[in-house]
């Protein structure tokens, strides 16, 4: 990683969270209990029981991962002034393993705590972009980029590198992957790690309101987005594009090879479907857009998934809470789907 920056500002942020305190992923223990509105029982913070234990047994999949309480800091390497927005350039201490470069945008004439989307970045084999996208775009997805995008609508925004992409790309995907499975880590679980801790970051910022998070994102930065609000309660708000995949219907359409190998979680279908961890971020807003002719997201797959996943919002009370949108295209963002997302948020977040 380049360390070769002009430090502006320093800031040393550290967050004591024990873990069996921490928010994310159902793990919050309690002996009290109380029955919902649905019939569903729930602990005294409301979530359900049943949910809890998915959350624990999904999280447990990702491999040996870091301490979810461990210390974590943050160094701003740059504060820029664009037109529009406010561009932070950040290295996070978050995994102790290796430093994440971020960027943190926000409007530039925003007063007090603004809501945030954590934003995900998507793969294309392009390992050197990363990030990058968040600020740039790509030309997959419409203009303005949506660090632009966002700022205009009154968010900030955050995005990391991922693992093997942007100025972490100095290993393959497959060197990393070998590397992780040989340690008992799994690639997939140390890319939500990271995110997860993201979570933590925004919390400590006094312009963020931690009561108005978003996640989204195109391709990987999708699945990034839904296992991220099917994991963490702190997402209110869920929109996923064109990487809503039904596992067992890929593999029916020997579709296994248009995934890269950091999408492969083991052992994960002998536990979950695609419906069952979506189901996870029910009754929160979740948005689900895809084209029909994405062989990444076989149109039957979706067509099943977004059948069980009307019957569990609809037995949650939220039906209106779930949608999803199939478009005439194949894996890219259409001027359609970027209204409806910047709609979805307007509404839900």
């Amino acid at each position: 990683m380049n360390r070769d920056y002009k430090l502006i500002s320093l800031s040393f942020l550290l967050l004591p969270l024990m873990y069996g305190c921490h928010r994310s992923i159902g793990y919050i223990q309690t002996t009290v209990t109380n029955e919902s509105s649905m019939g569903l029982r729930t602990n005294s913070k409301g979530v359900p029981i049943r949910k809890e234990k998915q959350r624990k047994e999904l999280y447990q999949l990702l491999g040996k991962l870091p301490d979810l309480g461990r210390p974590i800091s943050v160094k701003v390497v740059s504060r820029e002034e664009r037109d529009e927005f406010i561009v932070e350039k950040l290295l996070l201490d978050i995994n102790g393993l290796e430093l994440v470069p971020a960027y943190f945008t926000k409007p530039k004439e925003a007063k007090g705590k603004v809501p945030v989307v954590l934003f995900n970045h998507s793969h294309f084999g392009q390992y050197e972009v990363g990030k990058e996208e968040f600020i740039r775009g790509r030309k997959e997805m419409q203009s303005p980029p949506y660090a632009l995008a966002l700022a205009r609508a009154g968010y900030a925004g955050l995005c990391l590198d991922g693992w093997g992409f942007g100025e972490r790309s100095g290993r393959t995907e497959n060197e990393l992957f070998k590397e992780m499975l040989w340690k008992g880590q799994v690639m997939w679980g140390m890319m939500v790690y990271d995110n997860l801790r993201a979570l933590d970051y925004l919390q400590t910022r006094e312009d963020v309101d931690s009561r108005r998070i978003a996640t989204m994102g195109m391709s990987m930065g999708s699945t990034m987005s839904w296992w991220l609000a099917a994991l963490d309660e702190r997402i209110k708000v869920c929109v996923d594009l064109c990487c809503l995949t039904d596992f067992q219907t890929l593999i029916e359409e020997k579709g296994l090879n248009l995934h890269g190998i950091y999408y492969y979680v083991p052992d994960l279908l002998n536990h979950f479907t695609t419906a069952q961890i979506n189901s996870l971020i029910a009754p929160r807003p979740h948005l689900g857009l895809a084209g029909r002719f994405d062989p990444l997201t076989p149109q039957k797959g979706l067509e099943k998934i977004d059948k069980e996943l009307k019957a569990v919002y609809q037995k949650e009370g939220a039906p209106e809470a779930w949608q999803l949108r199939m478009y005439d295209v194949g894996h890219l963002e259409t001027p359609e789907m970027r209204q409806e997302i910047m709609a979805f948020l307007k509404k839900w977040l």
